[in-house]
């Protein structure tokens, strides 16, 4: 019988090859070393100030690394890409206000200049996928916080990205709103199987969405930690948060963030 070959592993979306970052004079990241592997969902938490959204940032190339190298799919990430979509904390200034939800998902359609007899049936796709089918015609201010943000993600779908990082999107809504746009990112995943790398100061947050999650160090940020979170998909908020997995895991996050304050100069 011939040996049959293995099968190599599937190349990461991203590589972060000893990834560093320096801005003004200071050393914001240093030395990040991680891969992150394609339909993740790769959960980045930590003490205030560590890195967090900045390393976000390299990810969705709006910095450069000033040492080491940020891949995406074996090539230097060096720009912003159409097929990298971030979903920002502040969406009262990531929409446009003159413009209705219909105007605002558009908007990342113009960019990337689809035609606009071609538009209509993706944009109602893309508003009916997060839940915002009836209201098409609204402006922001007419809209809730959930509302919003929803309306953010819609417009990040229609660039049909391979990633979506997400900065603290939830962190500003309340508790209910926040655990539906948890589930709804959940479903949104199973559906495109998107690569997600999402930043969270809540730490259940992040078991909860995670298939990892990675934690940095502060001053500089570098990676603490970085635990595979293996609960049962599909998710429930209730009987997730409840599993004795999720408690330890929470146990192990709480005290690494505890642990991280005294590496603080």
């Amino acid at each position: 019988m011939n040996p049959v070959a293995a099968t190599p592993a599937p190349r990461p979306l991203y590589q972060f090859r000893n990834a560093g970052l320096s801005l003004g004079g200071k050393l914001i990241l240093d030395d990040i070393a991680i891969d992150i592997r394609k339909g993740e969902i790769v959960c980045i938490v930590g003490a205030s100030g560590c890195g967090k959204t900045t390393l976000l940032r390299l990810a969705g190339g709006l910095f450069r690394p000033s040492t080491g190298s940020v891949l995406f799919e074996g090539t230097p990430m060096t720009a912003p890409r159409q097929d990298v979509a971030i979903v920002f904390q502040d969406y009262g200034r990531a929409l446009l206000p003159w413009r209705t939800a219909t105007g605002n998902v558009s908007l990342a359609l113009e960019a990337a200049k689809v035609p606009a007899r071609d538009r209509g049936p993706r944009i109602a796709a893309c508003l009916a996928k997060v839940g915002l089918a009836g209201h098409a015609d609204k402006y922001p201010t007419q809209m809730s916080g959930g509302m919003q943000q929803r309306l953010q993600i819609a417009r990040c779908l229609a660039q049909d990205p391979q990633a979506l990082l997400m900065d603290e999107p939830f962190g500003a809504l309340d508790a209910m709103t926040r655990q539906s746009l948890q589930d709804e990112v959940l479903a949104l995943h199973a559906e495109t199987a998107a690569t997600i790398v999402f930043v969270t100061h809540d730490l259940e947050e992040a078991i909860y969405l995670g298939d990892r999650v990675v934690g940095l160090l502060p001053h500089p940020g570098r990676v603490g930690i970085d635990i595979d979170i293996r609960l049962p998909r599909p998710r429930n908020q209730l009987a997730t948060r409840e599993d004795p997995e999720f408690l330890r895991l929470r146990r192990v996050l709480f005290d690494f963030i505890e642990t991280s304050e005294g590496h603080r100069t």
